[in-house]
């Protein structure tokens, strides 16, 4: 009878199917039961490759857990559900749901999560370039995927982590295009002929960002002290099923096959005719009577540094005071319709602007400023810093008033003018050659002069 092996030796035997099996004890599971591995190979080489791999997982304390991997739609599923929701903001969260649902999972989703390779995600991100989608879209899913597998890889349920080994997309950083201080000006020209114009002042004048502008409080701002505290701001965040079947609750608005060309039904549309519902459609929670999370919602800023108290221009003062006691003749005239939510800007019932109706107005008010299309941040945010740096304020300066963490990041905000640069060159050859001196058109010429020119004459000759 052979001696008993010692515990934790692996065994390696050929079986009677002609296969080389490993047995290989890792341990012991959750239950207390022996947690005893197996390979297979059709070679002994090859067996006990997988058998020392294995192993020195063991040892190293990197071998994943035991039981059958979920796939990476169960591991996204379990990742958003139980681990990033806990800290992630609700707008955040919503952008790694909506890549997950409309890229991951189409892409990945049916591979086991220890059976991924780097190709599957070379793979992926090809085609989503091929169908249209813009580098940094992509770049953007492969982090969502990348932080998920990385979560797996330390709780051991697999033994690498197949995003580090693939190289996403490089994405050109978006060029800021700011206005001049001539443009900006012609732009709250146009918006003080509106309701709204204090709350376009605050976005171009201190650079503050629409959610911020929307969601300020009278309660956060400290005329006294002329100060901001931007401690909420406004979003509008996707609802979710309250019900026990979401699939059930939408059944009515489920809409598998694609709209028929021309489409009547979405020709309104500025973002053309929503995709068709996947057949275990969980969507449409706006309609379900027990909806919640969703909405316009006010939240807090997503850093520390985003909160703190920004200084109110002095001239700024009397434009919030004026803006303050026309909203209270607002107030007056709805009655009891009037919604006190304590917003700064408001529509004319109380209520928070819509970011939607904001940007609309923006986009409005740049027609009739006769200023060139510009994205919502480079009329408030690149504006303001790129002024500020106009006017000699340094970058630490400016880096306070925009909130930034980063130096770094306020440089990426601030757009060099060509108009300084000009001037800095002309600087800059002053201090190496002297200017022309200027001559008089109307200096009359010597006799002393004549008798050196005519010298000069007959030498020449």
């Amino acid at each position: 009878m052979s001696p008993r092996k010692p515990n934790m030796e692996s065994s390696i035997y050929l079986g009677s199917d002609g296969w080389w099996h490993g047995r290989i004890t890792m341990g012991v599971k959750n239950d207390g039961s022996p947690d005893r591995r197996h390979r297979r190979a059709k070679t002994e080489a090859e067996v006990k490759r997988k058998v020392k791999e294995l192993e020195r997982l063991r040892e190293e304390g990197r071998a994943p857990k035991a039981g059958r991997k979920p796939t990476v739609e169960q591991w996204m599923t379990t990742y958003l559900s139980t681990i990033a929701n806990l800290k992630l903001k609700p707008r955040s969260l919503d952008d790694y749901w909506s890549k997950t649902r409309n890229d991951i999972v189409p892409g990945l989703g049916q591979h086991r999560l220890d059976k991924l390779q780097p190709e599957h995600l070379e793979r992926m991100y090809a085609d989503m370039l091929e169908e249209g989608h813009a580098p940094s879209h992509v770049l953007k899913v492969h982090r969502i995927l990348s932080r998920a597998l990385k979560i797996a890889h330390r709780r051991r349920i697999i033994s690498e982590n197949v995003a580090l080994l693939v190289d996403p997309p490089s994405v050109d950083e978006t060029e800021a295009n700011p206005f001049s201080r001539a443009e900006a000006k012609a732009f709250l020209l146009a918006a003080a002929k509106r309701p709204t114009f204090m709350r376009w002042l605050v976005g171009v004048g201190m650079g503050f960002r629409q959610g911020e502008c929307l969601g300020l409080r009278w309660a956060y701002v400290d005329l006294d002290a002329e100060l901001f505290h931007p401690r909420w701001q406004l979003q509008r965040l996707t609802w979710r099923h309250g019900c026990a079947d979401p699939h059930a609750c939408g059944a009515r608005l489920h809409r598998f096959e694609p709209c028929p060309h021309p489409c009547t039904a979405h020709k309104h549309y500025t973002r053309g005719c929503p995709s068709p519902c996947p057949r275990d459609c969980t969507r449409h929670a706006s309609t379900c009577p027990a909806r919640k999370g969703g909405g316009l919602v006010f939240t807090r800023p997503k850093t520390k540094k985003s909160q703190q108290p920004v200084p109110i221009p002095p001239p700024f003062i009397p434009h919030l005071l004026t803006h303050r006691e026309a909203q209270q003749v607002a107030r007056e005239a709805a009655g009891e319709l009037w919604e006190d939510h304590d917003a700064v800007f408001t529509r004319p019932d109380g209520r928070p602007l819509d970011p939607r109706a904001d940007w609309e107005e923006f986009k409005k008010l740049l027609e009739e400023a006769g200023i060139s299309d510009r994205r919502l941040y480079d009329g408030s945010r690149h504006t303001a810093g790129t002024i500020l740096n106009e006017l000699g304020v340094d970058m630490p300066t400016i880096m306070e008033i925009l909130r930034h963490t980063q130096i770094s990041q306020t440089r990426r905000y601030v757009k060099g003018r060509s108009e300084l640069s000009k001037e800095a060159m002309r600087r800059m050859g002053d201090a190496f050659l002297p200017p022309p001196r200027a001559t008089s058109e109307t200096q009359s010429e010597t006799s002393r002069a004549r008798a050196e020119r005519a010298k000069r004459r007959r030498r020449i000759r």
